[in-house]
């Protein structure tokens, strides 16, 4: 849209950055009438005559054999339209019938959308009526319709101020993408009725302005009074209020009863104060740099992060807002609002999907650009993700801080992207509030008619820059002259209703002044107190403790277990199981008898089965989860026969809220994690797992880790019991293959926000994943998942340690013929490397070196690894061994923890393999090199290869 341009840039740049068809179009202006074109661009094409040639192909020649044909085998041209019998022209009579779908394709590229009126609009020769071998001459002739909204026959006349009413207005709908044709005439039908006009009433057009007025008022204030304080003004782009505010009106009215807001920065000081009522006294405290009361818990953050939630009443019913808090990294709370709009519709039992609903506020810039906007949209129509639509709208300042829109994306409009999913886009001139509220009404309608996604491109500007310190004419010079130059919307909308005899100007100052008052007399109180935390224990999450929760006994009965094996793994009759399935299966009851060990399928399965038995929620997606990665959970089955997938562990479903989910997701990280982290803190009363093909793959999701997982307690007081399954252990596969990156979670860990584990026993994962949902505490759960351990017999578990017990941080050594007094070296090690050690260990027949593993990484158990030291307190060698290389792995976090640990005559050291840009190698061989080369190390009788 808008754009300004430095003034030294050569003419041809200009008229090319214009556009190919804006061009040509004015090309024939030129060759028609040279004068009526600007002096600039006559000088531009009068420098083309040397270049013309007689065979060149004008575009009106070529628009003439683009065009319908009079009739087969006819030779006339449309243009000589004074030579055609209309009667012998079978032709004629659907002639409108083309204009009427070039205007459903073409005319938002014709509506008045700007309110800064920086480009000339594209020359589009479909909506001329020569195009169509038509003229003014038949402007009274009767056509028919098809499928345009009103007669079946209407004057030609009629017809086109119909299609310019509708589609060149201050709505410039796109629909023609669509392929449904029940949705694509749907809007067509419901924009064609009205002509994309609204027709408030008196009170409501009051109303508006109201919303309008209090949105620009608060700016200013702002503005005046905090001046410099950055705020992200919502100033050329107040429509923004009247829409959300229409918006939960009308999805009020239509039994909506719970809204989650996701947006950015811009305007959402604006969207607490006006929308989600948030005290304006608080507000103005936090520009004053107040210190939350005494009770506060964690860091906080910056005022336009922060969410907040309020009640609001609607004809319809209460309607609970909830607008979620959302870091600098701008779109990323896309998906999280999603997951947390599933989460509460899953607890409603809102199969329709009305109940809850899911609106994202986007910048222009942010929504074109972030590829997790197009990750997002992908899981709109995905069965494991559908939330029946949210409404998406993009406050589109035409702007990405200094950055115009033709260097930030390659698309026409910032909203192209919605398209890979068809969902409707209706443009909107952000100068026409009212045009905004029939837009967004139009999405609630829409969005609860087909329960997909709708986006509005709210077509304003920035009237300030980036924020408020920001010097946005150094830039955009011409852009900024013309805003400085533009009347406020609140202003625009005044005028408009005096003229219309809804408002008198006094009763407009006297609103005015009576706003300013409030929020002056507001800033003024001496007594305001220190804005209040947010609480967030209550609701969902009343019952619930930060820290200090106690460790509750995660052991299941024989009986239980024994009978919900049978339950999980017994299908019916009439069911085809593939062979290699029906084995494991059959496997597992034996497991579950204490006939055999237990694996670690066996051991996760079970740690579900028994929590949805118990009443519990358990939701499990990632890339392949169903089956699983590594051919070892199949929480899905399918019928050999038919195709038909069955979820065994369903069978166990016990109570209103006693739910196991399972999601093979699409191949995205940062959305699927996102959506689940948004998942878990909506409904804490359920264990949510995100399941990474291989570790290192949540990588991608970084930024969902770092600003939502790691920061969102201590930030926001947002707790989540997010469980990230990442599969680890090196095993010769190469670098992306091998780790799940251990150290970056443990250097994330501080002030007891999260858990990181790497339990190396079924046992220890069964009581852990119990534990997660069990515990009044809700904190993330990183978990170092097995990949070869998975069927490495030495890691089984024996059936007694599932019917007792808990999560043990910290393992001793199982080899009871060990004497304590007699070891002189004590290997500490965490994940798959205890078996290799256990391995070389027996494989040696070594009797003098222990081996203790730490199950838990963060928080450190420093009194349980204490106690294991006291037993080998004659020991000096105690030794720290890893896989990773020595800049990797969980040493450089852990070395000073274990320091504090040790006896005073015991002295750490660490094995690793060297440090490493890359997380492993490539070649197998030097793989088995490099481990026959720590194994070694760790057992040799003196210190050489240790690092002290």
């Amino acid at each position: 849209m808008s754009q300004s341009k430095p003034s030294d840039i050569p003419v041809q740049d200009e008229l090319f950055s214009a556009g190919s068809s804006y061009l040509e179009h004015m090309q024939e202006l030129y060759h028609s009438s040279p004068e009526s074109v600007p002096a600039e661009w006559a000088e531009y094409f009068s420098g083309l005559k040397d270049v013309e040639t007689s065979a060149q192909t004008g575009h009106q020649a070529m628009l003439a054999r683009m065009r319908p044909q009079i009739s087969a085998g006819s030779t006339q041209h449309y243009d000589d339209i004074t030579t055609l019998s209309k009667q012998g022209d079978i032709e004629y009579p659907s002639r409108a019938i083309y204009l009427i779908q070039a205007y459903r394709m073409h005319g938002h590229m014709h509506a008045e959308l700007d309110p800064l009126h920086l480009n000339p609009r594209p020359s589009s020769p479909e909506l001329d009526l020569a195009y169509y071998g038509l003229s003014e001459a038949d402007l009274d002739q009767m056509f028919p319709t098809g499928d345009l909204t009103g007669d079946h026959q209407m004057p030609l006349g009629e017809i086109v101020k119909l299609l310019e009413e509708t589609y060149c207005g201050h709505i410039g709908p796109e629909s023609m993408h669509i392929t449904n044709s029940a949705r694509r005439h749907w809007i067509q039908s419901r924009l064609e009725r009205i002509r994309s006009k609204a027709d408030y009433d008196t009170d409501t057009r009051r109303h508006i302005f109201g919303r309008i007025m209090h949105a620009e008022e608060f700016e200013r204030f702002l503005h005046t009074r905090y001046v410099g304080q950055k705020r992200f003004s919502l100033e050329g782009g107040e429509s923004l209020i009247p829409m959300l505010d229409a918006m939960v009106q009308k999805a009020g009215s239509n039994g909506t009863r719970e809204i989650i807001l996701g947006m950015a920065h811009r305007g959402r000081l604006n969207v607490l104060a006006n929308i989600m009522d948030k005290s304006l006294s608080d507000i103005f405290s936090e520009f004053e740099g107040a210190q939350l009361q005494e009770s506060a818990q964690g860091q906080g953050d910056v005022k336009y992060h922060m969410g907040f939630s309020s009640d609001v009443q609607t004809p319809g019913g209460v309607v609970h807002l909830s607008l979620g808090f959302n870091p600098s990294h701008l779109e990323i709370i896309t998906p999280v609002v999603l997951g947390s709009v599933r989460a509460r519709q899953c607890r409603r039992k809102d199969k329709n999907k009305t109940e809850v609903m899911g609106v994202l506020v986007h910048g222009d810039a942010a929504f074109a650009g972030q590829g997790v906007v197009a990750e997002s949209l992908q899981l709109s129509k995905l069965r494991g993700f559908r939330v029946g639509g949210a409404i998406h709208i993009v406050v589109n300042n035409q702007i990405g801080f200094t950055v115009n829109p033709f260097d930030a994306r390659s698309t026409t409009y910032c909203t192209d992207i919605a398209k890979i999913v068809q969902a409707p886009i209706l443009h909107v001139n952000g100068d026409d509030p009212e045009a905004c509220c029939l837009a967004i009404e139009v999405a609630v309608e829409y969005r609860n008619t087909f329960h997909e996604d709708i986006v509005i491109d709210l077509i304003c500007y920035r009237r300030h820059g980036h924020n408020e310190a920001d010097s946005p004419e150094v830039t955009q010079p011409v852009m900024y002259r013309r805003i400085g130059e533009l009347p406020s919307i609140e202003q625009l909308y005044r005028d408009r209703l005096i003229r219309d005899g809804v408002l008198s100007a006094e009763e407009s100052d006297q609103m005015i002044a009576t706003y300013r008052d409030c929020l002056d007399k507001v800033r003024r109180a001496t007594n305001r107190p220190a804005p209040s935390p947010v609480n967030s224990l209550q609701g969902r999450w009343e019952g619930f403790v930060f820290d200090g929760a106690e460790e509750p006994d995660t052991g299941v009965s024989a009986d239980v277990l024994s009978t919900l094996a049978r339950k999980v793994h017994r299908l019916p009759a009439e069911f085809s199981m593939h062979a290699k399935v029906e084995k494991i299966y059959d496997s597992r009851i034996q497991m579950m008898d204490d006939k055999q060990p237990v694996d670690w399928g066996c051991g996760e399965t079970m740690a579900y089965a028994t929590l949805v038995h118990e009443g519990g929620w358990v939701r499990l997606s990632g890339e392949d989860s169903g089956r699983g990665t590594f051919f070892h959970r199949h929480a899905v089955v399918y019928d050999q026969k038919t195709g038909k997938g069955m979820v065994p562990l369903q069978q166990v479903e016990n109570g209103t809220l006693s739910h196991f989910i399972v999601v093979d997701s699409m191949l995205s990280e940062m959305a699927v994690m996102g959506y689940e982290y948004g998942y878990s803190v909506a409904e804490p009363r359920s264990l949510v797992i995100w399941e990474a093909q291989y570790g290192d793959f949540a990588n991608v999701a970084q930024v969902v880790v770092d600003q939502f997982i790691a920061a969102g307690e201590t930030k926001w007081n947002r707790m989540s019991g997010l469980v990230l399954w990442l599969p680890h252990g090196f095993e010769g596969q190469g670098a992306e293959h091998s780790s799940a990156r251990l150290e970056r979670y443990l250097q994330l860990c501080a002030e007891n926000n999260m858990q990181v584990a790497s339990p190396t026993t079924p046992a220890q994962l069964f009581h852990l994943l119990r534990r997660q949902l069990m515990s009044r505490a809700r904190k993330p759960l990183i978990l170092m998942a097995p990949k070869s351990m998975l069927r490495n017999k030495l890691s089984f578990s024996p059936y007694a340690d599932f019917t007792t017990g808990r999560f043990q941080p910290v393992l001793a050594d199982k080899n009871r013929q060990i004497d304590l007094a007699g070891v002189r070296r004590l290997l500490i090690c965490s994940g798959k490397v205890y078996y290799d050690l256990l391995a070389e260990r027996n494989k040696r027949e070594i009797m003098d070196v222990g081996l203790v593993r730490v199950e838990r990484l963060y928080p450190f158990p420093m009194d349980e690894l204490k106690e294991q030291l006291q037993r080998y307190a004659g020991v000096v060698e105690v030794v720290w061994v890893q896989e990773e290389p020595q800049n990797q792995g969980a040493w450089l976090q852990v070395n000073s923890l274990i320091r504090q640990a040790l006896l005073e005559n015991q002295k750490i050291y660490a094995l690793t393999r060297p440090a490493s840009a890359a997380p492993a190698v490539g070649s197998i061989k030097r793989h088995k090199d490099e481990l026959e080369q720590l194994m070694s190390a760790a057992f040799a009788e003196n210190t050489d290869g240790l690092q002290g």
